[in-house]
Formats: structure tokens, C-alpha cells, sequence
């Protein structure tokens, strides 16, 4: 094996010296590639099995065993089974060959590159390419296509992964059942370097919250049930603690349940999802905590929206993904803690759209719309208690336990992205109808700003409606400097609007991340915050550093 692996390894050396030599001209570029039909031979070469893969912009994007459609593609070539080699990391620019044969039965096709090479790619340049282009989908492919799964909210933590190795520890594969588990710990930092006597006299010293936590432990898994025609989706995520805050929310406690729910695909351009689960309402609720460019999400959002409930939701998208709707009924009586009935616990309705009115011909630039609507009957009290984006901080605002008739929450969303910069804000406005206190309305809203200086592009599920992660294109492990992110946001909570007055809080944040790889983070933010209560405004100003290792 050893032989075989060096053999390999001096053959690869050859092939990609004699491709950096290729004249230019001769080099082509892409924007969008997809190639089906290829076929991967696992790390430990005793199988393989047929992947299609998507390249966009130079870097690797996708590798699946599912069936990705044309429209998805600028140019989609047929790899007619030839077999690739070459170090396939999803978010990194694309380097591989594809043979047009397997070398484990024919050493030859090593000996002779030149002859048996059938496709090289290197730096997310085509060098050389025999295969066909293909325009028409066969009615075998369209079926597949059309039975592919798709999900509407994405797990909690999700990290590039190497489908090269299934000898990973944490990933498992049966006839019945297979996935891979997944580990987040979040490590923090807090210091208070500024209050003032008036914001001392609203929320107490702040010096008592100095110091460090653990501000999460997340673990779980995700993966597919195989007993069905098509695969339903499993996710599981747990955490040591509860860290829900604002609407809705309870006592933590010392495990909470985060994730437990199925996905069923309908079709191609729908799913249907059942457990607990995220709300389909706001971008920044749905995206993971961990991805997103500051610390924490906007206090409006914690405020005004719940973390999990457990219902059900049915979801799709239209117009060649231009658009996406999702909407959800949820009840949390089977939550702990909870009251043991369905009409004791209250009932939410939940809608939500996007749209992508306009994309660039490159697709470096996206313009996002996107708007929810959520009904509650609020068969339970409900409480506003929320810290100033520091989870280590007392509850600046706090409107305590109060009664309502029904909750209404409007949202909306715009984002446009233009390369490595981003600009997303949201808007959002809780309705109670609470005839004992007089009605009540609360709202708020945010703008953050980040640029990506490494120059790496957030990519934006169009099924969905949401970016991801920064896609790291060199990490330190490889020499690089890995993905840095500067950002900036000011959010806006207004809690005024009430038979007391609960507050007005101000915040304006800056920060900056260092992605050295998929699996860490360091970063550090610093907040202004002003908190108008009662006719005194108070100051203060903090500062938290964390560090995020993820384990895949």
C-alpha cells in the first residue's frame, strides 16, 4: 500500500508540474461547472462510489452523491465514470484530475497520465477537458432530480467535509441509518471597561460580570434514515445549558434540547420538517450563532423572537429559487417544562418569503428581500428580558411576566451582498393585545456591515433564503492566513411603548474574526451601549473575546 501511495503521489507531482506549464491561453475559466458521474475511491481504497461535483467560481463547492440539475450549472460535463484523484476540500479552489480509469486495477494509467487523464483542474483552472458537455436532462436523471431532499432550516453547526475520508471516528454508515456527530464549544472572555453613575443606577455594577464562561457546548449529529425510497434527514443537537433568551423564554437548565427533528423531501422544490426546530422567521434567527459576523445576534431578535419550538413546517421555492416561502404551525407541550396539554401551551403561526431580486451575471452580487408574519394565541404569560448582546451582563431591559389575548410579530429583511462585503439589516415589530394594561407595541431594528479582507465570498442558499458560513480559502494548516472578517452593526430595541416603561436601549458594535480553519475561531467585540429608562440615559462599554473550536 505504501508502494502504491508513493507511486501515486510522484505521479501526481509529474502530472501537476507539466499542468502549471500549460500556456494560458490554453487555461479555461468557468464560472459555474458541475461534472456528474464521477467516481471517488475512498481513502482506504476498498470502495468507491459515483459523486457529482460543483465548482463555483474556482472553488469546490459541492460533492454529493445526489443529483444536482443543470440549471444549477453554467456548463455541466459528463465525467462518464472516470475516477478522480486529488485533495477535495469544499471551500478551497479546485485541484484535481479525473482518469479514465481506475489504477488500482491498471497501474499504467499512473505511468501514463498524459494518455489516461481525461480532466485537470488546478487553482479552479480548467487545464485540460475531454468530456462532453451536457444540455439535456435524461428522464432517469430528471427523476432523481426531482426525488433530491431538501431541508429548510440547516442543523446548528455545519463544517465543510472531506467525503474522501469515512474512516472518521464520528461518522457512521449502516443499510439503516448513517450520519456524522458533531461538537461545538464556545469559550468567552467578558470585560466591562466603562459605566457610568447613571447606568450603574439602572442595572447594578457591572464589574460583578467580569471574567470567563463557557458561553455554549453544543453536540449532536446529523444524518440520513435509509429504510425509505428517498433518505429522510435526522438532526439531533443538545447543549449543557440553555442559552434561549428573550420571548417565550424559561428557566435554563443544565441540558437542554436544542434540535430533534425529521425532514421529509416533497418533491424537489419542497420539504416538510417536524420536531423542535427554529421558527422559519428572520435570517439572523435561522443561520447558526457561530456564523454569523458578530458575537451574538441583535438584541430585537433575542428579544422578540424564540430560540426553538417544536411544530412543524413545509417549505419550497419557485422561479428557479428567485423565490422561497416556508410556513409552520408550533405548539410546545411536549417540550419539558411545559404545561401537559396542546390548549394549555400556546399556539404559533409562522410564515415567511424571500426573494432575490436581482444577481450579477458572476453572482459576486445578490440583492435579498425577505419578510415573516407570526400569530401567537398566547395561552401563556409572556416575559421581555433581555441582556445588551453580552451574555454575561445582567437583564438591562425586563418587562416581567404579563398576560395578553394574541402576540402579532411583523418582520423584514434586506441584505445585499457584493463580493466580500455585506450589508443585512432587519426590522421587526411585536403587536400584544392586552386589554388589562392597555395594548402594548414593541420593536426594534439592526444594520451590520462586514467585509471578508481575506476576500472570500459568503455563499447564499436561494432555496432557503439565507448565507452561510465564510468559505476559507487557504487556512493556517496550509500556510495561509486563514479568513478574516471585519464588521460593525447598530441595533435598535424599543421597549417604551407600554403602561411603564420598560426602555430604550442603543447599541453600537464592532468586531473581528479570524477563521484559522473550518474547526476554529477567534474573535473580539466591543460595544457602546445606551439604555434611556424613565427619563435617565445611562452608558456603558464592554468588550469579549472568544474562541470557537468545532469538532467534525
Amino acid at each position: 500500500m505504501q508502494k502504491y501511495t508513493s507511486r501515486l503521489s510522484y505521479s501526481l507531482l509529474i502530472l501537476t508540474a507539466s499542468l502549471i506549464l500549460t500556456p494560458l491561453g490554453f487555461a479555461q475559466a468557468e464560472r459555474t461547472v458541475l461534472l456528474r458521474n464521477v467516481t471517488l475511491i475512498d481513502r482506504e481504497g476498498d470502495g468507491q462510489k459515483s459523486v457529482n461535483i460543483l465548482i463555483k467560481d474556482s472553488i469546490l463547492d459541492i460533492i454529493t452523491e445526489d443529483l444536482i440539475p443543470l440549471e444549477d450549472a453554467q456548463v455541466t460535463y459528463d465525467a462518464a465514470n472516470g475516477v478522480v484523484l486529488g485533495h477535495l476540500k469544499l471551500g478551497q479552489p479546485a485541484a484535481f484530475l479525473i482518469l479514465s480509469g481506475d489504477p488500482r486495477n491498471n497501474v499504467e494509467i499512473l505511468l501514463d497520465t498524459k494518455t489516461y487523464a481525461t480532466f485537470a483542474i488546478a487553482k479552479g483552472r480548467i487545464l485540460k477537458n475531454t468530456f462532453e458537455s451536457v444540455t439535456i436532462e435524461s428522464p432517469e436523471e430528471k427523476k432523481r432530480v426531482e426525488e433530491g431532499w431538501l431541508a429548510y432550516a440547516p442543523p446548528p453547526l455545519a463544517v465543510p467535509l472531506d467525503y474522501q475520508d469515512t474512516s472518521k471516528w464520528n461518522r457512521f454508515d449502516s443499510n439503516i441509518i448513517s450520519g456524522i456527530g458533531v461538537a461545538a464549544l464556545m469559550l468567552d472572555r467578558q470585560s466591562w471597561i466603562d459605566q457610568d453613575s447613571k447606568g450603574r443606577g439602572q442595572v447594578g455594577n457591572l464589574d460583578e460580570f467580569e471574567g470567563g464562561e463557557i458561553r455554549g457546548l453544543r453536540f449532536g449529529g446529523v444524518g440520513a434514515i435509509n429504510t425509505f425510497d428517498t433518505p429522510v434527514i435526522w438532526t439531533f443537537f443538545a447543549a449543557t445549558s440553555a442559552f434561549d433568551k428573550g420571548f417565550d423564554s424559561r428557566e435554563d437548565d443544565d441540558l437542554t434540547l436544542y434540535d430533534l427533528r425529521l425532514d421529509f423531501p416533497l418533491g424537489r422544490k419542497a420539504s416538510f420538517s417536524i420536531g423542535k426546530q427554529k421558527e422559519p422567521i428572520s435570517m439572523e434567527r435561522i443561520m447558526s450563532l457561530a456564523y454569523l459576523p458578530q458575537q451574538e445576534r441583535a438584541a430585537v431578535s433575542d428579544a422578540l423572537l424564540p430560540s426553538r419550538n417544536v411544530g412543524m413546517v413545509l417549505s419550497g421555492s419557485m422561479l428557479k429559487d428567485r423565490i422561497s416561502w416556508a410556513g409552520g404551525a408550533f405548539n410546545n407541550w411536549l417540550d419539558r417544562d411545559q404545561p401537559n396539554s396542546f390548549s394549555g401551551n400556546t399556539t404559533q403561526y409562522v410564515v415567511r418569503a424571500t426573494a432575490v431580486p436581482f444577481v450579477s451575471d458572476n453572482e459576486s452580487t445578490l440583492l435579498h428581500l425577505g419578510g415573516s408574519y407570526r400569530y401567537a394565541d398566547a395561552e401563556e404569560a409572556v416575559r421581555i428580558a433581555i441582556e445588551p448582546e453580552f451574555k454575561q451582563s445582567p437583564k438591562f431591559i425586563d418587562t416581567g411576566l404579563f398576560l395578553g389575548e394574541d402576540f402579532t410579530t411583523y418582520q423584514g429583511e434586506l441584505s445585499l451582498r457584493s463580493g466580500p462585503f455585506w450589508l443585512h439589516s432587519e426590522y421587526l415589530k411585536a403587536e400584544s393585545d392586552a386589554p388589562l394594561l392597555r395594548d402594548r407595541s414593541y420593536d426594534g431594528y439592526h444594520v451590520t456591515a462586514s467585509w471578508i479582507t481575506t476576500g472570500e465570498v459568503r455563499p447564499y442558499n436561494k432555496r432557503v433564503g439565507v448565507f452561510g458560513r465564510i468559505p476559507i480559502a487557504r487556512t493556517v494548516n496550509q500556510n495561509g492566513w486563514g479568513g478574516w472578517e471585519l464588521s460593525t452593526r447598530y441595533s435598535n430595541l424599543d421597549l417604551s411603548d407600554g403602561p411603564t416603561d420598560e426602555g430604550k436601549m442603543d447599541i453600537w458594535s464592532a468586531g473581528v474574526n479570524w477563521w484559522l480553519s473550518p474547526y476554529m475561531n477567534v474573535n473580539l467585540n466591543y460595544r457602546y451601549i445606551t439604555l434611556d429608562k424613565l427619563g435617565v440615559e445611562g452608558t456603558s462599554q464592554g468588550m469579549n473575546a472568544r474562541v470557537t473550536l468545532i469538532l467534525e
